[in-house]
């Protein structure tokens, strides 16, 4: 990341639509130089922090700054930041070219100088050649990096990104995926992004924001989320995990309050076999399915939980038989405390002013 000064600061923001609170007194930095998400399901109000940074809703309550100037009441054309949303908005009439340049064109760059930066942009995007087609003439992807290669040209200090990768297909997304972060890389804009697709979230960002009820339940790196969820909410939407009650925990894990296991850090084998595990527990295998490169394993306990295995398909191991009775074992240091998730978030959870270790 460029550095430690914020690109963008909300401070105390609130927005209400009549007796509804979209955004819940949320202070929030995101650093100069970072690719940072906002990820939440829908309702949580992650799209209506994107549309107030860009200056297409107004806060109710509460200040928005970019690179410490107050743009809160500013209109969308007089702050130093661009869109692109999931689609395109790309003019049809025009070229490719001319879409590229529109933004410049606005701004009374003169036709030589806004041709040849529309022609760099498009190089950047490895569109070169494709300036004289129109956006029908395009794939999907091709699209999506006019888009980009648009909203770019202007060079704004901050980039934000409505789902943009939402309406390609999976092959498409994920080759998307990689071209967007090293395009964000190489040219060191600000990127925010919103999505829905927590795996999307985790490959891409430097930092994600889990959004809920208006709120920011969890912010932290990709791994920070993934391996330390914070509350209940964070837990089930982030990735799979098994989440245990109190009742549960006591029995498990002889503690008490509500705690998670991911899949993948539970180890099985035929009952009666030694497992490398901190504590083992017997069960039946009540289901077995395949994924490619590994396999889901449902185990009901004997204790009467169920748990959910993740498992490579790496070497042989058991017959996936159902029926068949399992030793499943975890590390004590894999299981993770959790907020029950029924109670606000903690204010060092939802009120982040300063960049993360």
């Amino acid at each position: 990341m460029a550095g430690d000064n914020p690109a963008i600061r909300l401070a105390g923001v609130t927005k209400t639509f009549g007796t509804v609170t979209a955004v819940d007194d949320l202070d929030l930095d995101i650093i100069e130089g970072e690719f940072f998400s906002m990820l939440g399901p829908s309702g949580s109000g992650k799209t209506t922090v994107l549309r107030l940074i860009a200056g297409f809703e107004h806060p109710t309550a509460g200040t928005i700054s970019l690179l410490g100037k107050d743009v809160t009441d500013r209109a969308p054309f007089d702050r130093d930041v661009n869109t692109v949303f999931q689609d395109y908005a790309l003019f049809p009439h025009m070229s490719v070219i001319e879409n590229v340049a529109y933004g410049l064109r606005v701004r009374g760059v003169g036709r030589a100088e806004r041709r040849a930066a529309a022609e760099r942009m498009l190089e950047t995007v490895q569109l070169g050649g494709f300036g004289a087609r129109r956006p029908a003439q395009l794939s999907g992807g091709q699209r999506q990096r006019v888009a980009l290669a648009r909203a770019i040209a202007v060079q704004p200090k901050v980039l934000l990104l409505d789902e943009p990768l939402g309406a390609l297909d999976l092959k498409l997304r994920e080759q998307m995926q990689v071209e967007l972060k090293q395009l964000q890389r190489d040219i060191g804009i600000t990127f925010i992004f919103v999505t829905h697709d927590q795996e999307e979230a985790l490959t891409l960002s430097d930092r994600v924001a889990v959004f809920n009820n208006g709120r920011v339940e969890q912010l932290g790196t990709p791994a920070d989320l993934y391996e330390r969820p914070a509350s209940r909410f964070v837990a089930a939407f982030v990735g799979t995990s098994n989440i245990f009650g109190p009742e549960a925990s006591a029995a498990l894990f002889k503690r008490s309050g509500v705690y998670s296991l991911r899949p993948e850090k539970i180890v099985i084998a035929e009952a009666g076999r030694s497992l490398d595990a901190d504590r083992t527990v017997e069960g039946t295998l009540v289901e077995a399915i395949y994924l490619g490169s590994a396999t889901r394993l449902i185990v009901d306990l004997d204790g009467g939980t169920r748990l959910t295995v993740l498992e490579q398909n790496d070497a042989h191991r058991l017959d996936d038989e159902r029926g068949s009775r399992v030793s499943v074992g975890w590390h004590e240091k894999d299981v993770v405390s959790l907020r029950n998730g029924t109670e606000p978030a903690a204010p060092a959870q939802r009120a982040v002013t300063s960049k993360q270790p």
